[in-house]
């Protein structure tokens, strides 16, 4: 059929114009055996809704923003993978901010997007940020906006995160069981959420097993500086004979220290770290990993942003959803 529009479409299937138009949308008013109709016929005749024009009928962009701290990381990739597909599902397009860790950066860009650019945002904040006022102006706009992995518990936002103090406590006892005495956590900036449950759980372990030997060390986004605390802390008196990363950058720089002082990984020293990088298993030796569900949380956050912007109702366990991590043994934690 040629020309196929909503009026054609409705006429074939006997229903209003704005129905045709609304079920194509998945809009919840419709009934799933309407929308299942509709997009049926449409499939079937090759029927191709514009964007463009519905989001000038509705004044809207179509458009929702996500905005992280890098994408180096691949678990910001994986992040990104799931929000895609849910947004091309809506018939969205995603527009990705890059904060590379900078508060100033962080704010600037919320600050754009608070004109109406975009109907909804994501955001995983910045390690150096640790003043929310940025948010929550962007916030009392009225404009959706979730949270997810790095999030402002303080803010009444929906946000997504991953069990990292349940996960972190498990990478540590793992440490212990594999003959562990002395192990040290290489900790992002103390201001981020995760951060904080990270240490959290590395600290509750030490203390069930009833060791108080803790070793901290904040690490940030120079790799050159972290290479020099862990130098300092592997040729110290109190070396460790376990590491446990917070992520997966911290265990690349300290599988480059070892290299270079003749470390042996896993005989005098364990290595364990949060990471979603599918290279892990290629490492020399294969990098143990808290793996979180990247692709998961990024789905789940778009998922509940369209709500928001859809203007439906959120379910009280959608306000703050934590989808468990799990942990991949590799010979880095081997016993020696």
């Amino acid at each position: 059929m040629d020309n196929v529009n909503l009026k054609k479409l409705a006429g074939e299937l006997n229903l209003a114009v704005s129905t045709v138009s609304r079920a194509l949308r998945d809009n919840h008013e419709i009934s799933q055996e309407t929308r299942d109709r509709v997009k049926a016929l449409a499939a079937k005749l090759g029927f191709q809704p514009n964007p463009h024009a519905s989001s000038l009928r509705q004044n809207k962009s179509r458009t929702i923003a996500v905005v992280v701290p890098e994408i180096q990381n691949n678990f910001f990739s994986q992040v990104l993978n799931g929000v895609e597909d849910v947004a091309q599902q809506k018939g969205y397009h995603v527009l990705i901010y890059l904060t590379h860790e900078d508060h100033n950066r962080e704010k600037d860009i919320l600050k754009v997007l608070r004109n109406g650019r975009v109907d909804g945002l994501m955001i995983s904040v910045s390690n150096t940020t640790t003043n929310f006022d940025h948010l929550e102006a962007y916030r009392q706009t009225g404009m959706p906006l979730v949270f997810f992995d790095r999030v402002c518990e303080e803010m009444d936002v929906p946000h997504i995160t991953t069990d990292d103090s349940k996960a972190s406590y498990k990478a540590t006892e793992h440490l212990l069981k594999m003959g562990c005495k002395n192990i040290a956590f290489l900790s992002l900036a103390c201001n981020l959420s995760i951060s904080n449950g990270r240490r959290s759980g590395y600290l509750q372990a030490l203390a069930k097993h009833g060791l108080g030997n803790k070793m901290i060390v904040e690490c940030g986004t120079d790799d050159e500086v972290n290479r020099q605390k862990i130098r300092k802390l592997l040729q110290s008196e109190q070396r460790p004979d376990g590491i446990f990363a917070a992520i997966e950058k911290f265990a690349v720089n300290t599988y480059e220290v070892c290299y270079e002082l003749n470390i042996c990984i896993p005989q005098q020293l364990k290595v364990v770290s949060f990471s979603n990088l599918a290279a892990a298993a290629l490492f020399n030796p294969p990098l143990s990993t808290v793996i979180q569900p990247a692709y998961e949380i990024g789905k789940e956050a778009a998922t509940i942003l369209f709500k928001v912007v859809e203007k439906k109702m959120l379910l009280p366990n959608e306000k703050k959803v934590t989808i468990a991590s799990q942990i991949v043994e590799r010979k880095s934690t081997g016993r020696s």
